[in-house]
């Protein structure tokens, strides 16, 4: 049977690494699916993603990777191969505002994205029932100043007991800790309005009312010790007038945080992104 795997690189721009890749890959019967190559010659960093598919030797993954490591070290890449269309293992978190948790919910049920969410987590109970009804865990940890590091640590406990590989803030109204974005860095996501820091704080999108607003936007970006401030993975932008009431601004702005949370989440789950400081190269 034919089996499928991504393979993404980054590291030092130099003339021949495309060729020793597409030699690799030739001398262990495999054929490219698609590719996407990027070097950034300001930077002098390569990136490459490569979904190719195993000839009649059908080398496992594990041969593969085996045979690709001493390649990778002659050119100090850093890199992943990975079988095509696993699933990865997702723990959501969540407050109030329940739109980007159920898009989610639903794409994972649906196999619309590539995820399997183990466990969501959120400091209210309102959404219980319903993540009840998808058959999957869910965890009530309600935060304040003095229960935060204690609901952190058992936050933690979580993603080593469900074995997590990403985590997601789908509208989760709490700041992480410094040490907890410090252990989680490059795999958490979350997502806010675009208006920030225009409009802080509550109803932000009343507030873009009052301001008259011509845009209404999101951004998935991963998570670090800068609030809201990590590298951006993926932006949505939809155009609004004078005629949008603060509620229409509400119901807009929703779709933007859903499209731009659930690209990012895919992205990442699909091997697309690569971090480079502050910036994100996303291989599409």
């Amino acid at each position: 049977m034919e089996t499928e795997h991504i393979l993404t690189v980054n590291c030092a721009e130099s003339p021949g690494i495309v060729h020793a890749i597409t030699g690799y890959l030739l001398d262990h019967d495999c054929d490219i699916i698609d590719s996407k190559h990027f070097g950034d010659r300001q930077a002098q960093q390569f990136f490459m993603r490569v979904h190719f598919a195993a000839g009649t030797e059908a080398f496992s993954t594990e041969e593969l990777r085996r045979d690709f490591s001493p390649l990778a070290q002659t050119w100090t890449m850093n890199w992943q191969l990975e079988p095509h269309g696993r699933k990865r293992r997702v723990l959501v978190m969540v407050s109030k505002f329940e739109h980007c948790l159920n898009d989610l919910l639903f794409r994972a049920r649906t196999g619309d994205l590539p995820v399997e969410i183990v466990a969501v987590v959120s400091n209210h109970t309102d959404h219980e029932e319903l993540v009840k009804w998808h058959n999957i865990p869910f965890f009530h940890l309600p935060v304040t100043k003095e229960t935060k590091p204690v609901q952190e640590a058992r936050l933690l406990e979580l993603v080593d007991e469900f074995d997590v590989e990403l985590v997601v803030l789908a509208r989760y109204m709490q700041v992480l800790s410094d040490e907890l974005s410090a252990k989680l860095t490059g795999k958490t996501i979350n997502i806010h309005h675009s208006f920030l820091p225009s409009f802080k704080g509550a109803k932000p999108y009343h507030q873009a009312y009052e301001r008259g607003v011509k845009t209404v936007g999101a951004t998935a970006h991963y998570v670090n010790a800068e609030l809201d401030e990590g590298p951006i993975i993926s932006q949505q932008v939809i155009e609004v007038d004078h005629t949008y009431t603060a509620e229409d601004l509400v119901r807009v702005g929703r779709d933007a945080e859903c499209a731009a949370l659930r690209n990012a989440v895919r992205w990442h789950c699909e091997g697309r992104i690569l971090v480079m400081g502050n910036r994100t190269v996303i291989l599409r």
